[in-house]
């Protein structure tokens, strides 16, 4: 793969200037000469792709120098990659602006003023200055909005949302270790055999959906069992 600056850019979905941007911060390298104009191959293309992941996940540009610089500078476009499959299934949702109308068709009911605010108040949207609303989390949408029109005290769903949050972090925090620490680095020391690769990108796109299925069943049976243990003998 030959690409001029033009046709990497094109490719990558951003602007050229973006690209000599991420070059002079050092996130690209140099491109190969050919006469007086500089050609882009795989590698360089995979390394931008990497870059755009990274700032998905809300990395600053700074972060992703860093990390960057525990990648060799001659990692093949395969390597890169197997980083970006290894990040994907763990990217954020994009936050979406709607206009009132397609909010309610989202959540599948009409939201009120009042159910906005709580939905607010619980992180799920935030109002633009257009007037239309911002959700943070499409995904939560529909099930935040039924949770809101509970008649529950405001302050009771807060403390609930701040608990799951808290707990879940610390939940997806810990499992990143693991993975880092039994898969991930075994793969690294182990010379990064293509097959190892192969199989970890495989993995690594099914991982997520078996991670939610298996904790949502495992808080059913935990909740199951507090209920249990709160019923006297």
């Amino acid at each position: 793969m030959e690409l001029t600056v033009d046709e990497l850019a094109s490719r990558a979905g951003v602007s050229v200037r973006t690209v000599r941007f991420y070059a002079g911060r050092g996130l690209l390298p140099p491109p190969r000469l050919r006469g007086r104009t500089g050609l882009y191959g795989a590698d360089h293309l995979a390394r931008l792709e990497l870059v755009r992941e990274l700032q998905s996940l809300g990395l600053t540009l700074s972060a992703i120098e860093k990390h960057l610089r525990r990648i060799p500078p001659d990692a093949s476009a395969e390597d890169l990659a197997l980083q970006r499959a290894l990040l994907s299934p763990w990217a954020p949702e994009r936050p979406e602006d709607l206009d009132r109308h397609e909010l309610d068709r989202r959540a599948g009911r009409h939201l009120d003023d009042d159910t906005l605010k709580r939905l607010e108040a619980l992180g799920v949207v935030e109002r633009t200055p257009d007037g239309g609303v911002r959700v943070l989390s499409p995904a939560l949408l529909g099930i935040s909005a039924e949770v809101a029109a509970l008649p529950m005290p405001l302050d009771t769903l807060i403390a609930s949302h701040d608990a799951v949050d808290r707990h879940t972090t610390a939940l997806a925090a810990e499992l990143q270790r693991v993975f880092q620490d039994t898969v991930v680095r075994p793969y690294r020391e182990g010379g990064r055999a293509p097959e190892e690769r192969e199989r970890l990108m495989v993995m690594a796109g099914k991982l997520k959906p078996l991670m939610i299925q298996s904790l949502v069943t495992s808080f059913q049976r935990a909740v199951d069992k507090a209920i249990r243990e709160s019923v006297p003998d």
